[in-house]
């Protein structure tokens, strides 16, 4: 199964004229979920740590202390990568122990293994044993992200992190938002610390759905042209139709309405992703691609999927039904005709 690429005209946008078909010959092209990123050096190092060769991974994170934001990618996908293994990071601290990256691939690695083992919410009081052990492994993710802030403090991408650990945690707002702002001070623009936050704000964890808009629409304000952080309208839509509307979801056509799709299309107006893209591009455009799809907007819907290159993100596909993010990301490419076997 593949993808249907299309040559990219000037300026990363897609051309395609119903009538003629492509304007250039298709690609094939592999989908791989769970690598929504255009990083060849991740992928390989991502394999290895699937083959538990763990010290590729920790050489990829110190090339990127350079780059914010590639280090928050790299590190978010070694620590789901590495799931069940971190011990095999606290050898290689035995090593290093004054080593940032590994500290802060330690923490992350454990919030990503406590969020595999969480309890469905209408289950806890039947599994008492799976949420203590839940909530434990949350716990000691704490340590090892503090110690990667304090070895390098200017490091935004520990307190990134560590929203995560507050959102699993359920600590008080007042937490929270202490954390966003130790993550925002290093790091304005930290597109992954900006998706905690949305998620954060959400409805479905306590949050108001008009502060949560409020916060995505102000981040897209202050984003440069090439700036990713447009794609947190859509993100916040869908954490709001998760919540909100997921009782009367019953295909398509009750996602968004008319509105809500002019506010998404007006956002990816804003959005140029440039002759250098951003790590999270891939992430922006599958956001984009799925809200445009849901929406029956067929023309950027297909823009927009034709630039993931075969590469689904986790948000939004898993809120789409069913827990198969994959599955529905083939399923509305293929509905859109960008798919080929």
């Amino acid at each position: 199964m593949g993808l249907m690429e299309l040559d990219p005209a000037p300026g990363g946008s897609v051309e395609y004229d119903r009538a003629a078909g492509p304007a250039t010959r298709p690609r094939p092209a592999q989908v791989v979920g769970g690598r929504p990123w255009a990083d060849a050096a991740l992928d390989q190092a991502v394999n290895a740590v699937h083959d538990r060769y763990f010290r590729l991974g920790a050489h990829l994170l110190g090339t990127s202390r350079h780059d914010f934001e590639v280090r928050s990618l790299r590190v978010e996908a070694l620590a789901k990568a590495a799931r069940g293994w971190s011990s095999s990071i606290e050898a290689l601290l035995a090593e290093d122990p004054g080593n940032p990256d590994l500290w802060l691939w330690l923490g992350r690695t454990r919030v990503e293994e406590a969020w595999a083992m969480r309890p469905e919410a209408r289950a806890r009081s039947t599994q008492t044993a799976a949420y203590t052990a839940y909530t434990k492994t949350m716990r000691s993710a704490r340590e090892p992200l503090m110690r990667a802030a304090e070895i390098w403090h200017d490091d935004p991408v520990p307190w990134e992190a560590m929203l995560w650990l507050a959102l699993g945690l359920d600590l008080d707002r007042e937490d929270k938002d202490v954390l966003w702002r130790r993550a925002s001070a290093r790091c304005p623009t930290l597109y992954g610390a900006h998706v905690a936050r949305v998620v954060s704000l959400s409805p479905q964890w306590g949050g108001v759905h008009g502060e949560m808009f409020e916060f995505a629409r102000v981040a897209m304000g202050l984003a440069g042209r090439a700036d990713p952080r447009a794609a947190l309208v859509p993100l916040a839509y869908f954490e709001y139709f998760v919540q909100e509307r997921s009782s009367i979801i019953r295909g398509a056509s009750s996602w968004f309405d008319d509105d809500e799709i002019r506010d998404v299309a007006a956002a990816a107006r804003g959005w140029f992703e440039g002759p250098h893209p951003h790590p999270r591009t891939i992430e922006a455009h599958n956001l984009f691609g799925a809200a445009f799809h849901l929406a029956d907007a067929r023309r950027p819907a297909r823009q927009h999927l034709l630039r993931t290159f075969g590469r689904p993100s986790g948000l939004p596909w898993t809120y789409l039904g069913g827990g198969d993010g994959v599955g529905q990301y083939v399923k509305a490419c293929r509905q859109l005709n960008v798919m080929a076997a």
